[in-house]
């Protein structure tokens, strides 16, 4: 039974860090209609900003701060150089563009920070808490604990506040937000810096957990649009559950078969859902979009 409740632990700190990744998927794609494959990056830069930052003697708060704002300009300066100039371009073009923009930002991450793994201290106190035999780490509650409260501020923003009202009627039909004097070019900029700064706090939360190298955002990436696509593309709570599947499928395939095929059986997995529900195997179950 300890077992069983380290693997579930372990799943579920893994898919959170899913979860946020694909959060940042999902805000883009319902805004502009675009598969953003650099969103893995975004993770990358965020943590790596931040041990910079910390590195320099910079209180922990202060450091998170920063790096998250670099990040979002990174974010800002992609849809901005990118994406905007290309709007009009097919969508597996701008598929392409941002699997090159992912090329790039690696390359920029391996030129300034190297090939050595980082390591961020963790945020609080890191003596194990003990449940049932398992053992629980203080950063995995930190993950877990992130996720639900960018939740929170996500729904408070696109249900309680003017701007994202905006960004929501985009999101339902961008022809009738731009007759409404919606200007759709800046809700897609704004999409574009939420989601990039979305990743870099995944970044974050995930640094004392597994270190960061500037490869790191390839996996997160994958396992984050995994997540996106099996929820559903558009639906944040759909997404965030795929992402705890995901996790928990990992951790206990490692557990109980090998850790050699763990990332073979989670994309077996994908697969088989893209073969019978297409549109996501909670497509039906919950029907909200952001």
């Amino acid at each position: 039974m300890d077992a069983v409740i380290q693997y579930l632990i372990t799943g579920l700190t893994t898919g959170s860090i899913y979860a946020l990744i694909a959060i940042g998927f999902v805000t883009i794609y319902n805004v502009t209609g675009i598969i953003n494959f650099a969103q893995g990056e975004f993770a990358m830069l965020g943590a790596m900003f931040c041990i910079t930052f910390s590195s320099l003697g910079l209180p922990i708060y202060v450091a998170i701060l920063l790096a998250v704002l670099c990040t979002a300009l990174i974010g800002f300066a992609v849809e901005k150089l990118a994406i905007a100039p290309t709007k009009n371009a097919s969508f597996i073009n701008l598929i392409i563009i941002t699997v090159g923009l992912s090329m790039v930002l690696k390359a920029i991450g391996l030129f300034a920070w190297g090939t050595y793994p980082k390591s961020l201290p963790a945020f609080s106190a890191n003596n194990p808490i003990q449940i049932m035999g398992a053992v629980l780490m203080p950063q995995s509650i930190w993950v877990i604990c992130t996720l639900f409260f960018l939740l929170a501020l996500l729904y408070i923003f696109f249900e309680k506040t003017i701007t994202g009202s905006a960004l929501k009627a985009c999101v339902v039909n961008p022809v009738a937000a731009r007759l409404m004097g919606i200007n759709t070019s800046s809700m897609s900029t704004l999409a574009f810096v939420l989601s990039a700064a979305v990743g870099a706090i995944a970044g974050i939360v995930i640094a004392p957990v597994t270190g960061a190298t500037y490869d790191m955002g390839l996996m997160l990436g994958l396992k984050g649009f995994m997540a996106m696509i099996i929820g559903g593309m558009t639906k944040v709570p759909a997404v965030v559950i795929a992402g705890f599947l995901i996790g928990i499928i990992e951790s206990f395939s490692a557990g109980y078969i090998s850790t050699s095929y763990s990332d073979a059986i989670s994309f077996g997995i994908l697969l088989l859902v893209l073969f019978v529900a297409p549109n996501g195997i909670m497509s039906k179950v919950i029907g909200n979009r952001v």
